[in-house]
């Protein structure tokens, strides 16, 4: 059955399955809007961080599949809480017991799952972490004998009430289908086998560590590190890609690992002393992509190319967010990262900064990403944005009556007449020409602008952006339905009265507005590549397709290795499977066929030790 079948039988399944979230809709702008001016209104005032100091906390031990053997295998899926088709894929294939996977063959289920943010979309809440999330995940693994243990870092969007409802659904020790939580604050320290760890690091919507949460690091799990310790460093955001454009950006990360990885407070001597230990990965989602970069090492030459040779001495940072939530572009991401800026205000910090490079492989890849990014401009792709955004054609159309109606007043005023509708009935045909002319002008303006900008400012022409040329276009829209209505007037009968008139005025806007003002705000947004605005390209698509996962198998030998794994489509066609708790029965859907997985690219191997 398809995803509106289920819908209609989801009686039993103890949770709602979900559409996709239409960030672009006009109900989810507004709502989203709230939320999120409401968080950074408050957020710092409802920071539950500094009540999880009072609480108990020390490290987690992952479960092992084979005790005796000494190894575990680790799986990471982030910003994964959207809609059900999408996130119950990715829980079936993290669920099942082994998974089969073209090369490597059949990789087991971890025993131990990394939710690395965004549990739930668009904003934080009971009901929208059961029925997103914890119903799907339960779904695809109803028990297990082995009993995984699951750790969650909270993202923006788990954020946005303050953690009430993230802290209430993962600090709680409870179990979620087969997977057991066992953390109790938002931050987590976990002991792997063969001298690893894995930290997940909170820092509320990119600010700060607050003291509770560097006290427990400082206490629990800094002065466990010996020399030769492998660290991975779980945060809910890549800071590591915004260092190009804001020089800051990688400062928490980046002191975390001087002052609580390679280093310690010893309070006996106190002095600071070297651990020995290295953070060898780092991970994160949020960007709802997979990107690895490579640390360049001394030996690659200063005119090694941006694909680096497989090595294990090379430290990873890797984002992977295809949990569920929308597909995002890969296209623009910077081939090279010097970590940390040599800009950077922070006073101690590695000189010279670590160089890190793109890896050739990207998910989805450059090609494909500007292929997906230009769909949201095209009327004939299922992914356009009037399409894919319930409600949005409809405010198009009223915000073009609304310009209409204020453009035929000014009409009116230039014209020296009081009522528009007979201002516009007696309009001539120079006045139709100066109509098309202002239209025309006001839709080439923002081009002139940002061409000019771009030659002063780049020596080069660029694209218009900012809001003035979103404005500017459909006040074009408006002057050229306005021209269409005197073209119209002019072969109305004199005897229908105003009203009528009104209405063919009315009608000519909204219909101009719901058409040509959509598609020229979905080119506006494809021509910026700035900020908020660029994000809309692929979050006004809503691609639920496209989605995965990493799985990582750290060895006897003491190597870990990245197994990065894609979906390309999710599942549309689900069963029901009774299940017997003891709740009592209850149904859950099952995909079929299982979504087939692949690997993105070749596993990645991450040596314990580093250079040396």
């Amino acid at each position: 059955m398809d995803f509106r079948e289920l819908r209609r039988h989801a009686d039993g399944l103890r949770f709602t399955p979900q559409e996709p979230v239409r960030w672009l809709a006009p109900k989810e702008l507004a709502r989203t809007a709230v939320k999120v001016c409401l968080a950074s209104v408050f957020a710092g005032y409802s920071d539950k961080r500094e009540i999880q100091g009072a609480l108990e906390a020390g490290l987690l031990r992952a479960p092992l599949a084979d005790p005796a053997a000494e190894e575990i295998w680790i799986d990471f899926v982030a910003d994964l809480g959207d809609g059900f088709e999408a996130t119950a894929s990715v829980a079936s294939a993290l669920g099942a017991d082994r998974l089969a996977v073209e090369g490597p063959g059949p990789l087991p289920r971890g025993s131990l799952l990394v939710l690395g943010g965004d549990q739930v979309y668009p904003v934080a809440s009971a009901t929208g972490y059961e029925d997103r999330m914890k119903g799907p995940y339960r779904a695809a693994l109803p028990s297990a004998t082995d009993e995984p243990l699951m750790v969650a870092l909270p993202g923006n969007h788990d954020w946005y009430d303050g953690l009430t409802a993230f802290l209430r659904m993962f600090a709680q020790e409870s179990a979620i289908g087969g997977w057991q939580t066992r953390q109790t604050r938002s931050y987590f320290a976990v002991e792997l086998p063969q001298h690893w760890w894995l930290v997940g690091l909170d820092s509320q919507l990119g600010t700060y560590f607050d003291a509770p949460q560097r006290r427990y690091f400082e206490t629990h799990f800094s002065p466990r590190l010996r020399p030769g310790d492998g660290v991975i460093v779980c945060s809910a955001e890549p800071t590591w890609l915004r260092s190009d454009e804001r020089a800051d950006a990688f400062n928490s990360l980046h002191w975390f690992d001087r002052n609580i990885v390679r280093s310690r407070f010893d309070r006996t001597t106190r002095r600071r002393e070297e651990t020995g230990a290295s953070i060898r990965l780092w991970l994160t989602g949020d960007k709802h992509h997979y990107a690895r970069y490579a640390e360049r090492l001394p030996d690659d030459g200063a005119g090694a190319d941006d694909a680096l040779p497989p090595d294990p001495r090379r430290r990873q940072m890797v984002t992977c967010g295809l949990g569920g939530a929308f597909l995002a572009s890969t296209h623009r991401l910077p081939k090279a990262l010097p970590l940390p800026p040599a800009t950077s205000r922070m006073r101690q910090k590695d000189r010279p900064p670590t160089a890190f490079a793109l890896a050739q492989h990207t998910y989805p890849d450059a090609a494909e990403s500007r292929s997906l990014v230009r769909a949201i401009a095209k009327p004939w792709s299922r992914y356009w944005l009037p399409r894919r955004n319930p409600g949005f054609a409809v405010l198009a159309g009223v915000v073009q009556m609304v310009l209409v109606l204020i453009m035929s007043g000014a009409f009116a005023l230039a014209e020296g007449r009081h009522n528009p509708v007979e201002a516009l009935r007696s309009a001539g045909v120079d006045d139709l020409l100066g109509l098309l002319c202002t239209s025309a002008v006001l839709f080439a303006l923002p081009f002139v602008i940002g061409w000019w900008r771009g030659l002063l400012r780049e020596r080069r022409p660029r694209a218009p952006s900012g809001p003035i040329v979103a404005v500017l276009f459909q006040v074009a829209v408006a002057a050229a339905a306005l021209t269409v209505v005197v073209a119209i007037a002019r072969s109305v009968p004199s005897s229908w009265n105003g009203f009528a008139f009104l209405a063919i005025l009315l009608v000519v806007a909204a219909v101009t507005g719901a058409s040509l003002g959509s598609q020229l705000f979905a080119l506006w947004v494809l021509w910026t590549n700035r900020g908020l605005v660029a994000e809309w390209q692929m979050s006004g698509q809503s691609i639920d397709d496209h989605k995965g996962f990493l799985r990582m198998h750290l060895a006897r030998d003491g190597t870990l290795t990245l197994y990065p794994l894609a979906l390309d489509g999710t599942c549309r066609n689900w069963e029901f499977d009774e299940v017997t708790d003891e709740e009592g029965v209850w149904r859950r859907p099952v995909p079929e066929p299982a979504p087939t997985v692949r690997l993105i690219e070749e596993p990645v191997v991450i040596a314990r030790h580093g250079r040396g």
